[in-house]
């Protein structure tokens, strides 16, 4: 029996776990169900098994009969703070929570590969690290986990580290997709308080109004993005939030709007802060106000694939599901990850799969995130044969 066989010969159970998981989401770092379905479905193998002090993770190690390096698969565990309206039987039973970005496909599939790598492990040429990781949707869980030691976890540095990520919409089901160098954008958070003087709204000349200036600020921006950065070097800013006033007679103190700054390159990422925070210093200097800018400290750098681990997941995923199943991702995701922080210490890839059920339309079908978003389960086995192929033949590699 191949990997591929007997990871479709599990496909009943992966898909009662992972609507099992997608019916009770959890969010953040705090994942204590998930946990316990994680861990349920690695008894009995032969892990050493770990978990996480600063939040809800699973760290199991694989060690194999023989002697080798380490190579690390990841999977993501937390949901989004949506409301579900994808109109699946198995819906979430948590208000106001949604697995909307398909975290729940992705921690059923390396359960999977756990269990396809322990029944292998007596021809195994070194160890596997199973990375279950919370946090992925802002907490920034992929942090804590390496400062928890994660990368390390069988003794040595991992020398490759891979992950899967369903789509929900543009990629056709079962198409496996990745690109050498920048497949994510980084991402900053901005959130950015004017202040004023408040007065009547007849008199604005006794007060110091500062919607005006928020308003010019968010203009400001994006004049910014396209004078300041070559536009080869792209970078985008979307200001998502604007709060100011309670009264349309009222001038209020201040206004308050948050935004969110994504940018393709290292240089590009290193720079986009100071640049926006001189902008709307200047903005406010002119108009006589005082400005906060404040930026999320669990900013998410670029993700930057290896050209050595892309070539490897490309020719393992020909090999074993066909020729037609890879293409090369042509441009970077304005998405972020924080697998990005991982691929920091160790080389590896992001690997996209689609997912979009088939009786939706693929153009049409909405993206990730939404509340409408829907994950098709015929992928799950594919999905942990290839984490469990991409380990095999890595190994193996030496």
């Amino acid at each position: 029996m191949t990997v591929l066989d007997d990871a479709r010969a599990l496909h009943g159970d992966l898909v009662r776990m992972r609507r099992d998981l997608h019916a009770r989401p959890e969010i953040g770092l705090d994942l204590p169900y998930t946990q316990e379905r994680v861990l349920a479905g690695l008894d009995g193998l032969p892990l050493d098994i770990a978990t996480g002090r600063a939040l809800s993770s699973v760290t199991a190690v694989l060690r194999g009969a023989l002697p080798g390096p380490t190579v690390l698969l990841r999977g993501d565990m937390d949901a989004l703070p949506v409301t579900e309206r994808s109109g699946v039987s198995y819906a979430s039973t948590e208000p106001g929570r949604m697995h909307a970005c398909g975290h729940d496909l992705h921690t059923t599939m390396l359960t999977g590969a756990a269990q396809l790598l322990a029944a292998r492990r007596d021809s195994l040429a070194g160890n596997v690290v199973f990375m279950f990781q919370p946090g992925e949707e802002g907490p920034g869980g992929a942090g804590l986990m390496i400062e928890e030691g994660v990368l390390d976890a069988s003794g040595e540095r991992a020398v490759a580290a891979y992950a899967l990520h369903v789509t929900s919409a543009m990629i056709p089901a079962g198409l496996f997709t990745a690109r050498a160098g920048t497949a994510m954008a980084a991402a900053d958070s901005v959130t950015v308080t004017v202040r004023g003087a408040g007065g009547h709204g007849s008199m604005p000349h006794r007060a110091k109004d500062p919607v005006p200036a928020a308003c010019e600020m968010v203009l400001a921006l994006q004049t910014m993005v396209t004078r300041r950065f070559d536009i080869h070097d792209p970078v985008v800013v979307t200001v998502g939030s604007f709060h100011a006033g309670t009264a349309e007679n009222v001038i209020p103190a201040e206004a308050v709007f948050a935004a969110t700054l994504r940018s393709f390159t290292r240089e590009s990422h290193a720079r986009i802060k100071d640049e926006v925070a001189q902008t709307l210093r200047g903005i406010a200097a002119a108009h006589g106000l005082a400005v906060d800018v404040e930026f999320d400290g669990t900013a998410y750098p670029v993700t930057v694939n290896d050209t050595g681990a892309v070539d490897h997941v490309a020719a393992t995923i020909r090999e074993v599901l066909g020729e037609e199943r890879f293409f090369p991702q042509p441009r970077p995701g304005a998405g972020a990850e924080d697998f990005s922080l991982v691929l920091e210490g160790v080389p590896g890839a992001m690997v996209m799969l689609g997912a979009c059920p088939p009786e939706r339309d693929l153009a049409k079908a909405p993206a990730n995130h939404a509340p409408e978003a829907a994950f098709d389960d015929a992928v799950l086995a594919d999905g942990a044969a290839v984490y469990a192929e991409l380990a095999l033949r890595r190994l193996a590699a030496g």
